[in-house]
């Protein structure tokens, strides 16, 4: 069930994007052992239960000493059966553990490995801790990212963990996974966050580059300064988006806002924004929200209601593309992207027996003496 059934992957249990791109690959149908170190890794302070733990989804989870001999050959022999491994610890951690690719690499010479940090494997930073919101600053993309008249607006953690940190490491492992087929040899792939989200803004180095984002923050056309790609608040204090770029679609627009073309400003000047953005908030402002999402239902007026995490699993474009799924009385995304002929899945979740069903590993080549080095995770 999958498109990646039958690939093997190990990952070396850790926080953030690590996990995220082994529940990824999981989700379409990698085969995954996360090995967590006894009594638990660190979570970063976030409490989750297994009904909650949705990166531990499609994963087999054990813990061992990998400090200890008996641990560590243990944790070898799983590696020699995998195809990928994914680890997220600072530069020499894996090393000194006697897991670093050398080592690894002289039993399995096929294995892709995946090395996910912030800085990279190498540079002055490499060594030093930080967090997603580091990252994006050092990438120069968190400052364009907020109001003109304010700070830098922090988005989330998705722009760097999961953007430029999960979604290329997946990217990394899958070619260097595609190119071992082809010449049986594994690589390292080094998934830095700071990397993959400066190539999440090349447009964004593109259009300086020509003059096509002259302003600061919040000044420019896709970063909230032009008023027709943009949010609004509505009659009872809820929110849309707007964002007709396009002519036609901009024309349309204008006009299921209820506003005669004619006596609308040319947008063209960024002159005539401020303008615009009064006009605009203040048509919005005349309806609530769900009045506003029945006007524009159905055109090419670029529109879509702000929903919440409450509410979005039950709009009925999200229900019809099964956009989210429950499990075990817990709502979560559901795998994606969607394959026609072998769709991703949630086999099993960390509140499953299979996620700490350690007679499977007996596949993975381990013996009655590996299986008393593993604990449950």
């Amino acid at each position: 069930m999958g498109p990646l059934s039958g690939v093997k992957i190990v990952e070396m249990a850790g926080i953030g994007p690590g996990p995220f791109c082994a529940m990824l690959l999981g989700d379409l149908g990698a085969e995954i052992v996360s090995i967590d170190r006894p009594g638990g890794g660190e979570k970063a302070g976030l409490p989750f239960t297994p009904q909650f733990d949705f990166f531990s989804r499609n994963k087999l989870r054990i813990a061992m000493d990998l400090k200890s001999a008996a641990g560590r050959e243990t944790a070898l022999k799983l590696i020699d059966r995998a195809d990928i491994l994914i680890e997220g610890f600072r530069p020499g951690v894996m090393e000194k553990l006697g897991l670093g690719p050398d080592a690894v690499h002289t039993r399995n010479p096929r294995l892709v490995y995946g090395r996910m940090t912030g800085w990279g494997q190498t540079g002055p930073l490499a060594h030093t801790a930080g967090h997603d919101i580091n990252y994006v600053a050092l990438s120069g993309i968190l400052s364009t990212i907020g109001p003109k008249d304010g700070p830098p607006t922090i988005p989330l953690n998705m722009v760097g963990d999961f953007g430029g940190g999960s979604l290329y490491l997946a990217l990394g492992v899958l070619a260097a996974y595609i190119e071992a087929a082809r010449s049986g040899k594994g690589q390292v792939v080094d998934a830095s966050i700071v990397d993959g989200v400066a190539s999440l803004g090349t447009m964004l180095f593109a259009l300086r580059g020509i003059g096509n984002w002259p302003g600061g923050r919040g000044e420019n056309m896709l970063d909230g300064g032009a008023p027709f790609y943009s949010v609004y608040e509505t009659k009872e204090g809820g929110y849309v988006s707007v964002g007709p770029l396009e002519g036609k679609f901009y024309t349309e627009f204008i006009t299921r806002l209820g506003l005669d073309p004619a006596n609308v400003p040319p947008r063209n000047d960024p002159k005539n924004w401020p303008a615009l953005r009064a006009m605009f908030a203040a048509r919005f402002k005349e309806k609530t929200r769900d009045e506003w999402t029945a006007i524009m239902a159905g055109s090419d007026a670029c529109f879509a209601p702000i929903l919440s995490l409450e509410e979005a699993p039950h709009d009925p474009h999200n229900q019809a593309r099964e956009t989210y799924v429950e499990r075990h009385g817990a709502t979560q995304p559901a795998p994606a992207p969607k394959f026609s002929r072998t769709p991703g899945a949630i086999r099993f979740s960390a509140a499953d027996p299979e996620a700490t069903a350690t007679d499977r590993l007996v596949a993975w080549g381990l013996s009655a003496d590996d299986l008393k080095t593993i604990q449950p995770a």
